[in-house]
């Protein structure tokens, strides 16, 4: 980062953290509080997982650089984007950081710059803005990137790969990513794109039929956008066949009934059992009865392009227009509130602001949510206040990309 200063200390302490070495490069700049060493210190404490200091020491080191180090401000600035994304603090200014890329192209630092650009991308990827994040990977030229940073690169690449149901381009990059860590010598980032490449090899959904159900890869699951099927996808909230979406995500009720028809077919569902799983009423009424009514004409209204809805003597059936077969394709762990523990399953630790942002919902139902999930003991918390964060271990036997947000698929 500091490669290029006059001082031999600085850069063999700036050349120790580029190889991974965090203890050497303290070894080097740990008594010294000049700007230039501040920031290595930083740097080094983030890598050896103690992000308050960190912080601290960049900003001082901001602090100490003054203005007229436009560069050397800029880079701390990167750092700290770096930190604040690991930390899961998705609050950080994006135009802070687009400011010093910036700053950072104009004086022809071109790699640290690429840093914050592939900073950029992976903030836009955690809260789902895939094709803001394409957009801002493909301005990246890969090819020149040292190796450690090309691996980071592929990392992305794949994560984008994976959420948008690629899995040949996700194998691929992350085939490049371990060539890219293996000549980078770094074994932690060997072991992130170890991680990763474990990921694919999970169960990322299950298939659902009146036979029973099956857990699917990630092959599995892209397979079926063009499966001669009607596909209840409860993995985007959405109902396709034949080259043709019907989007839910935003009418729960209608997809609730679509899904226990779905999972019924070719049978019919009692109409007590459509008002339980739609309402969540126990006992149906008339007002209960009236309603459903209002609703399956609603839903036979939305789903006219692929099925109808048939009214028979004991409730409803679904009746596909044009397949003989209706599947439903399900979460590989489902029950309240998936979506964040399916981002807690990261391992990494999250403010419950950043999973509001992420999930593109309130702070206070994301509360909701891990109160009840602290309850339960699948997380736990520390520290208090704006500093409180959330956890919990990584679950080894699913992968999360189909819970997170995303566009649904041809979106």
């Amino acid at each position: 980062m500091w490669r290029d200063s006059d001082d031999a200390l600085i850069t063999s302490a700036a050349r120790a953290l580029a190889a991974g070495d965090p203890l050497g490069a303290l070894n080097r700049v740990a008594l010294r509080d000049d700007a230039p060493s501040l920031a290595l210190r930083g740097i080094a404490m983030a890598q050896l997982g103690d992000l308050v200091r960190a912080k601290v020491l960049l900003r001082n080191a901001v602090r100490a650089f003054g203005p007229d180090a436009a560069v050397a401000r800029a880079r701390c600035i990167v750092a700290e984007a770096e930190i604040a994304l690991v930390s899961r603090d998705l609050g950080w200014s994006p135009k802070a950081l687009d400011a010093a890329r910036t700053t950072l192209e104009k004086h022809g630092d071109r790699l640290n710059a690429a840093h914050a650009r592939h900073l950029e991308v992976r903030r836009l990827l955690l809260i789902g803005q895939l094709d803001e994040a394409e957009r801002r990977l493909a301005e990246i030229e890969p090819e020149p990137l040292p190796p450690a940073w090309r691996a980071a690169h592929e990392l992305v690449v794949a994560g984008i790969a994976v959420r948008r149901l690629r899995a040949k381009v996700a194998r691929a990059a992350l085939a490049r990513a371990e060539r890219a860590a293996h000549r980078a010598g770094i074994p932690a980032l060997a072991a992130e794109v170890e991680s990763a490449s474990r990921m694919l090899d999970a169960p990322a959904a299950r298939l659902v039929t009146r036979g029973g159900e099956q857990p699917l890869l990630l092959e599995d699951v892209e397979a079926l956008q063009t499966a001669p099927a009607l596909v209840v996808d409860a993995c985007r909230h959405a109902v396709r066949g034949q080259g043709v979406m019907v989007p839910l995500a935003t009418r729960p009720v209608l997809f609730a009934l679509v899904r226990v028809l779905a999972e019924a077919w070719p049978d019919d569902v009692p109409r007590d059992r459509l008002v339980a799983r739609a309402f969540g009423a126990r006992h149906a009424d008339e007002s209960h009865r009236a309603r459903l009514r209002v609703e399956i004409g609603r839903l036979r209204a939305a789903l006219r392009p692929l099925a109808g809805v048939c009214a028979t003597k004991g409730g409803f059936v679904l009746a596909p227009r044009e397949t003989a077969e209706v599947i439903v394709l399900a979460r590989p762990v489902e029950g309240p509130h998936a979506a964040v523990s399916a981002l807690l399953a990261d391992g990494e630790a999250w403010s419950s602001s950043a999973l509001a942002l992420a999930l593109g919902t309130s702070q206070r139902t994301v509360q909701r949510a891990l109160d009840a999930l602290a309850s339960a003991g699948k997380v736990q918390s520390f520290g208090r206040g704006r500093a409180r964060r959330w956890m919990m271990p990584p679950d080894p036997g699913f992968t999360t990309a189909l819970l997170l947000p995303a566009p649904l698929p041809g979106g």
